[in-house]
């Protein structure tokens, strides 16, 4: 069992290569929302995952991608809270670890330094996050953002992000690796098969560069109508074509889904195993329908049945 009032079980999971991680994802309110409102989400966001046997929550940061994508977005874009404030101001219940993202090009230098200086490396960790496209303008490049974490706080674990469908992100992966990443959380997968592929080409290129391979956490979503599937797609998420028609044409779009995901949260759990690769899961939770909430929850409910919960001492 996880031990609540533990936050710094998820670190060591992380570096003990014999793990298997589970996280559970959420977007912070909108920017726009009454502080009273945010406490009720808040409160029925922990009432849900009380019960769950979670290492840690990853709270995202949500940033415009439309110099990605020129289509119209499915979802109009609004502004989130700042996953960090929303941590500190509204969190305090939550005793487990947090997964910090940073769209590092959003921030100054000086906002990610002071962050980091201020974050609790035993209980928070973070993912950066680099430009939706080369031709973005930020304030901080990745490789920067990497290099301020190595400077100001070279104890507090940083991931990066795996996208499963890029042929050559087994490269891309050891490069983060050797700027400072512990650990990699992947986009959204429904392709096991492109997952598998990445996993396979990064354990073999660690094992030739002789690199102890770090935990690849696989990202699922529920999907519960075609409006959702349509924005999976705007955000790049690879959906096969016999995957999409038998989704579109379901009479339960959500439960189609909902198989979909554990079908393939089994697949990437044996070809890991039989690998040798540390692995986990982040099942994510970022629709406003109580159905797709609810999806969300079991589905993590029964991944922490799956994976090998015993936890290494702290």
């Amino acid at each position: 069992m996880v031990d609540d009032s533990d936050g710094a079980a998820l670190r060591t999971l992380v570096t003990d290569a014999g793990s298997e991680i589970l996280l559970f994802g959420i977007t912070p309110p909108r920017l726009s929302t009454d502080p009273g409102r945010i406490r009720e989400i808040t409160a029925a966001t922990l009432a849900r995952l009380g019960s769950l046997e979670v290492d840690g929550l990853a709270l995202y940061d949500i940033d415009d991608e439309s110099d990605r994508n020129p289509v119209e977005r499915p979802f109009p874009y609004l502004p989130t809270l700042d996953p960090a404030v929303y941590h500190a101001e509204y969190l305090g219940e939550w005793n487990r670890a947090v997964v910090v993202y940073r769209c590092v090009g959003k921030y100054t230098e000086a906002q990610l330094r002071a962050w980091l200086q201020t974050a609790e490396a035993d209980r928070v960790l973070s993912v950066f996050v680099g430009a939706s496209s080369k031709d973005k303008e930020v304030r901080t490049r990745l490789s920067q953002a990497q290099a301020l974490r190595r400077d100001a706080r070279p104890d507090l674990l940083l991931g990066g992000v795996a996208i499963t469908e890029r042929r050559d992100e087994h490269r891309r992966l050891i490069a983060k690796q050797q700027a400072g990443c512990a650990y990699f959380i992947s986009q959204v997968i429904y392709s096991s098969d492109a997952a598998k592929s990445m996993v396979s080409d990064y354990f073999y290129a660690c094992r030739e560069q002789h690199l102890e391979p770090k935990p690849v956490v696989f990202t699922l979503s529920v999907c519960g109508s075609v409006k959702t599937l349509a924005f999976l797609k705007w955000l790049g998420v690879h959906v096969p074509r016999w995957l999409e028609n038998s989704l579109r044409h379901a009479d339960d779009t959500l439960a189609e889904s909902y198989q979909h995901c554990l079908a393939t949260a089994r697949d990437l759990i044996a070809f890991c195993r039989k690998l040798g690769l540390p692995f986990g899961f982040l099942v994510e939770s970022v629709s406003i329908r109580k159905a797709e909430i609810e999806a969300s929850v079991a589905l993590a409910d029964e991944l922490s049945r799956l994976l090998e919960r015993g936890r290494p001492s702290v």
